[in-house]
C-alpha cells in the first residue's frame, strides 16, 4: 500500500512510500482508507512539537482521520463486519491514516453517516470529538447558557458552533469579517471581528469559553467569565490537574505545575475552572455524532478536496491557517 511519512521531526516535505497491508489484532479492524482530513495536530505532530505529550517511532505515517471501508476484523469484533463503511479517528498511539489502509480498534470506529460522503466523513471525527468532549462532557453546556467559541469558521469552530446550538446555547464567535457569513448560518448568535473588536471588551458574564487559540486570546478569555465559569482549551497549557488525570509521570507532572502556574494564577483571580483537553478517540460518541449528522442538525464544513497525490499542497496549505473548515484528502 502507499502511505505517506516523515523519517525525521522536522521534515517538511513528506515522503511517498510502499508499506505492506497491515493485519488487524485481536479488538481490531483493518479499514480501507477512501478519504482522511487534515488537522493542525499532523502538523505539529510532523514538526515535533508534539513530543512532550506523545512519542512514535520513526519513520512515522501522519494523519488521524478516516472514512472508509471495513475491510477485515481482527479475532473479537462483532459489530462490523467487511465492506461496512465506517469513520473514526485513531488511537493516539497508533497514527497513520495518509495510507491506503489502517488497523483501527474497533472501539475508536463508529458506523458512517448515511447521508454524507467519505469525503464529508472524514472531516468530523477529530473536530466534532472535540468540540462534543469540550461542550458537553467538560464545559456542560445547557439552554440558556452563554459560550465563547473561538475561531468560528475553523475545523472545530465551524462544529462547535452547531453542536453549541443543538445544546441550546447562545453562542458568541469571534472570525474575521470575510467569514461572518458562514458562521452566522451555522447559527453564531453574536460574531466578533477580531479586526475591529476585542471579544473581552463585547463580551461580559459568559459561562463557558471554548479557546482553539491559546496564547494572549486564552488568558483574555478568563476575563469574561462569570465567578464559577469554565473554559476549556486545546492549544493552552497542559496544567497539574491535566497530567495527573492521564497519569503522568512525576516529572511531567512537575513541569506541567510549573508550565501550567499562570493559568492556575487566573483560574484563582477570576475564581473559574481551567482545563487543557487532550481529546480521547470514542466511536460511542461518534454514533451520537453520527445521529446529528444524520438528523440534519450537523453539517460538515469543508474548505477543499484534494487527491492523495497532492497531499503534499495541502498540508502546506493547512499550514497558511487559511482554511473555512476542513481539508480532506481522498484516496480515489
Amino acid at each position: 500500500m502507499t502511505a505517506t511519512q516523515i523519517g525525521h521531526y522536522g521534515q517538511h516535505d513528506v515522503d511517498r512510500v510502499l508499506l505492506p497491508i497491515p493485519q488487524p489484532a485481536p479488538g481490531e479492524v483493518l479499514v480501507k482508507i477512501q478519504a482522511a482530513s487534515i488537522n493542525p495536530i499532523d502538523l505539529k505532530t510532523r514538526d515535533g512539537k508534539m513530543r512532550p505529550l506523545l512519542h512514535y517511532r520513526l519513520p512515522l505515517t501522519l494523519g488521524s482521520d478516516l472514512a472508509g471501508d471495513v475491510a477485515a476484523v481482527g479475532e473479537g469484533v462483532t459489530d462490523f463486519h467487511v465492506g461496512d463503511p465506517v469513520y473514526g479517528r485513531v488511537m493516539k498511539d497508533h497514527i497513520g491514516t495518509f495510507a491506503e489502509y489502517i488497523t483501527i480498534a474497533a472501539a475508536a470506529l463508529a458506523p458512517m453517516p448515511q447521508t454524507v460522503t467519505y469525503a464529508a466523513a472524514a472531516a468530523l471525527p477529530l473536530v466534532s470529538l472535540t468540540a462534543y468532549q469540550a461542550l458537553h462532557d467538560i464545559l456542560r453546556v445547557g439552554p440558556g447558557q452563554k459560550v465563547l467559541i473561538q475561531a468560528g469558521a475553523g475545523g472545530i469552530g465551524t462544529v462547535a458552533i452547531q453542536l453549541a446550538k443543538t445544546l441550546g446555547a447562545y453562542v458568541a464567535t469571534t472570525t474575521s469579517a470575510a467569514h461572518r457569513p458562514l458562521v452566522q448560518q451555522l447559527g453564531a448568535d453574536q460574531v466578533i471581528d477580531y479586526h475591529q473588536d476585542r471579544f473581552d471588551v463585547v463580551l461580559h458574564d459568559y459561562d463557558a469559553v471554548l479557546d482553539t487559540l491559546g496564547g494572549d486570546n486564552l488568558r483574555r478569555g478568563f476575563t469574561i467569565l462569570k465567578p464559577g465559569g469554565r473554559i476549556v482549551s486545546v492549544a493552552g497549557l497542559p496544567n497539574r490537574r491535566f497530567a495527573q488525570a492521564t497519569g503522568r509521570p512525576l516529572w511531567q507532572r512537575t513541569l506541567f505545575t510549573l508550565t501550567g502556574w499562570p493559568l492556575s494564577r487566573l483560574e484563582r483571580q477570576y475564581h473559574v475552572r481551567y482545563t487543557f483537553l487532550f481529546m480521547q478517540p470514542s466511536g460511542r460518541q461518534l454514533q451520537t455524532i453520527g445521529e446529528l449528522v444524520d438528523s440534519g442538525q450537523l453539517h460538515p464544513v469543508i474548505d477543499r478536496v484534494v487527491s492523495f497525490t497532492d497531499i503534499q499542497r495541502a498540508l502546506d496549505y493547512s499550514e497558511t491557517g487559511h482554511a473555512r473548515g476542513k481539508i480532506v484528502v481522498t484516496m480515489a
